[in-house]
């Protein structure tokens, strides 16, 4: 991707009282959906906490599959 930015986070309310959120492409696909949260502040929360976490993130494949 160009221009810097990944993409943007997307908190949206899941129907049933709580909160999600995606992480959309600049091109508008969904590249992962976060677990349903209680609360807009859990679901905030929980993107901080990817944003933390994935620019160091290992790949680990417990497929068993080959590429």
């Amino acid at each position: 991707m160009t221009g810097g930015m990944a993409g943007r986070f997307v908190i949206s309310e899941d129907g049933q009282g709580g909160y999600r959120f995606a992480l959309v492409a600049n091109n508008g696909q969904t590249l992962a959906v976060g677990e349903g949260f209680p609360s807009k502040v859990a679901c905030v929360n929980g993107i901080e906490t990817v944003r933390r976490n994935a620019p160091e993130a290992a790949i680990e494949d417990a497929s068993g599959q080959e590429i």
